[in-house]
C-alpha cells in the first residue's frame, strides 16, 4: 500500500511528463513538495487527501483538469488503454441518447435543443442531424447546454458547424504537448441536417457547464453566431488524461491547450462570459423573451 507521500510523488511524476505548460512543472512541483515536507498531507485519508492536494494544484496553477480524484469503485492499475476508453464513452453516449436530452417546439416557433453532453462526430452525426432537422424551420433556436459535462471536440465542432454558412470558417486549434502539434478544427462541409446560418441563436450556460459544452458557448459567442444567456461557466479547456496511481486515485493531466481562431486564447479558468449575465433558472425565459422581441413576436 502507498504511502500519502509515495502517492504524490506519483502523481508530480504524471504531471511533469504530460503537462500542456512544461514551464509551470517547477513552481507545481516546488508547491506541493514543500507541503508535503510540512506534514501537511500526512494524516489525510484518500478522499481528504485528492481534495487538498487539487486545491493546493489549482493555487499555482488555476487548471481546473488538473487534479487528484478519488473513485469510490476499484480503478485498473494497467496503462489506460485509449480503445478501451473510448469503447467506455461511446457506451455512455449511445445510452444518453448521444447527450440530446430534449429537443422542443416552443411558442413563437422557437427552437429548443437541450445537450448534456457533447457526442463524438461520427457515432453522434445521426442524433445531432436528427435534432437539428426538427428545428431546421423554426425562426430562432435556443441551445441548452446549462448541464452540459462536456465530451469530444469532433463533436463540438460538429455542433457549431451548423451554424456557419459552409466549411470555410476555422473554428480552433488544439495544440499537443507530446506531438508538438497543432491540429485544426474547421466547420464540416458535409452534415446531415440543413445548416441554421442565418438566424438567431442563444446558448444557456450555467456555473457548472464544462469543458466541450464550454467550447461550443465560447466558439459560437466568439465567432458572433450566438447570445450566450445565463452564467460563467466552469473554465475547463484543455483535453485531459487519467492516470490511476492506486484502485482509487486518479490524476488528471491535461496534455492539450484549445485556441480560438478568433480570441488567440480559450476559456481556461474564466469560463465562457454570458452576453446576458442571469441566474441559470432563468436564463430559459430570458432568451425566449429576447427572441420574441427580436422577431416581433
Amino acid at each position: 500500500m502507498l504511502t500519502n507521500e509515495q502517492i504524490i510523488g506519483q502523481a508530480l511524476d504524471r504531471i511533469e511528463a504530460g503537462y500542456i505548460f512544461p514551464e509551470k512543472l517547477v513552481d507545481i512541483d516546488a508547491a506541493i513538495r514543500r507541503r508535503l515536507a510540512a506534514g501537511e498531507y500526512d494524516d489525510l485519508d484518500g478522499p481528504a487527501l485528492c481534495a487538498m492536494v487539487t486545491t493546493h494544484l489549482q493555487e499555482v496553477c488555476p487548471d481546473k483538469h488538473l487534479r487528484l480524484l478519488w473513485a469510490d469503485e476499484p480503478q485498473s492499475l494497467d496503462p489506460a488503454d485509449e480503445d478501451e476508453g473510448r469503447a467506455a464513452f461511446l457506451a455512455l453516449l449511445r445510452a444518453e441518447n448521444q447527450g440530446i436530452r430534449r429537443v422542443e417546439h416552443l411558442d413563437g416557433n422557437i427552437g429548443l435543443i437541450e445537450v448534456r453532453r457533447i457526442a463524438s462526430a461520427d457515432e453522434g452525426a445521426a442524433a445531432i442531424g436528427a435534432a437539428m432537422q426538427l428545428v431546421a424551420h423554426s425562426s430562432a433556436l435556443i441551445v441548452d447546454l446549462r448541464a452540459c459535462h462536456g465530451g469530444a471536440p469532433e463533436g463540438a465542432a460538429m455542433w457549431c458547424s451548423y451554424f456557419f454558412r459552409d466549411d470555410q470558417v476555422h473554428l480552433n486549434d488544439i495544440y499537443e504537448r507530446s506531438t508538438g502539434v497543432a491540429r485544426q478544427f474547421w466547420t464540416i462541409a458535409h452534415l446531415p441536417a440543413p445548416r441554421y446560418a442565418d438566424r438567431p441563436v442563444y446558448v444557456l450556460t450555467s456555473a457548472i457547464t464544462f469543458s466541450g459544452g464550454e467550447d461550443v458557448a465560447y466558439t459560437l459567442q466568439a465567432h458572433g453566431r450566438a447570445v450566450l444567456v445565463g452564467e460563467t461557466t466552469r473554465g475547463g479547456a484543455h483535453p485531459t488524461a487519467r492516470y490511476a496511481v492506486t484502485q482509487h486515485i486518479l490524476v488528471t493531466v491535461p496534455t492539450a491547450r484549445t485556441v480560438n481562431s478568433v480570441t488567440g486564447t480559450n476559456w481556461e479558468g474564466v469560463g465562457a462570459v454570458p452576453d446576458v449575465p442571469v441566474p441559470a433558472d432563468q436564463a430559459l425565459d430570458t432568451a425566449l423573451k429576447a427572441a420574441r422581441t427580436h422577431l416581433g413576436a
